[in-house]
């Protein structure tokens, strides 16, 4: 498969000695309109990638938060062929890293091979399907990887090894790895067990890794910065984004915050 700008990304910062700052955004909240517009902040402040989600009406894996930003979304109008059409929207202007990120269920609806085909054809690099179990991965992530798009599994404290060796072999880009159990969501202290497993994961994978679920300040992204390759942050945006709502200080907002966590995942390398 040839490189997608994923791919390519963490070449890149693999060659800096820097992390990725990867920035979870809800498509479609506060509107469809409003999208690109945070992206575009996003990558302002300094994300390197944005995971592009697709809002569902049952988030099992999501806190709150982002389970309240699905539901404007939705109530917004959003649909997978809405999200597909501000990926286009996007790649107007950008060409940062797009991650479509969704429960299996909206995908299955809208067509496998279609999909694969509409989201490359719509600029999306990968796609992280975060219902669906490796074990029987197989047939829906042959025709992602046919149309050259990369697909990114999770990997939690729990798994045993026989599943982290799955979420290797079917990984591309980069791996995801879950700091704790149960939702995402903000936290006040980074997970123990954080450390563990990206070290376990080291041992069978050369693909990059990157820690999300519950990273939500400055200070928690150094920490992560020190021994991950990428760190995910997502209910924090997405408070920002409830907060704000279409206010004029939405955009300011989120690109002050994302250029605070980027200042977090640089002091975190230097000190690695």
């Amino acid at each position: 498969m040839t490189q997608t700008r994923i791919s390519k990304l963490f070449e890149r910062l693999g060659r800096e000695n820097r992390p990725a700052l990867i920035a979870y955004v809800t498509a479609g909240d506060p509107t469809p309109a409003h999208t690109a517009q945070i992206v575009a902040a996003l990558e302002r402040g300094g994300a390197d990638l944005i995971e592009l989600g697709v809002p569902f009406s049952d988030p099992v894996a999501d806190g709150p938060v982002i389970q309240r930003g699905a539901e404007r979304a939705l109530a917004a109008g959003t649909s997978v062929c809405r999200v597909l059409e501000i990926a286009r929207e996007i790649r107007t202007t950008s060409e940062i890293p797009l991650l479509l990120f969704s429960y299996l269920n909206p995908l299955m609806r809208y067509g496998f091979d279609k999909l694969a085909a509409d989201a490359k054809a719509s600029g999306i690099d990968g796609c992280l399907l975060t219902d669906l179990s490796v074990e029987e991965a197989e047939p829906f992530i042959a025709p992602l990887h046919q149309h050259g798009l990369d697909t990114v599994f999770l990997a939690a404290p729990t798994s045993p090894i026989e599943r982290l060796k799955k979420v290797a072999e079917y990984s591309s880009g980069f791996v995801y790895l879950v700091s704790r159990t149960g939702v995402t969501g903000e936290r006040d202290t980074l997970s123990s067990t954080a450390g563990s497993l990206v070290a376990s994961m080291r041992g069978l994978t050369s693909l990059p890794l990157a820690l999300g679920f519950g990273i939500s300040t400055a200070d928690q992204a150094e920490q992560v910065a020190g021994f991950a390759d990428g760190v995910v942050v997502g209910s924090a945006f997405v408070r920002i984004v409830e907060k704000h709502g279409t206010g004029e200080g939405l955009l300011p907002a989120l690109e002050t915050f994302t250029r605070e966590l980027k200042q977090g995942c640089e002091r975190g390398r230097r000190s690695k």
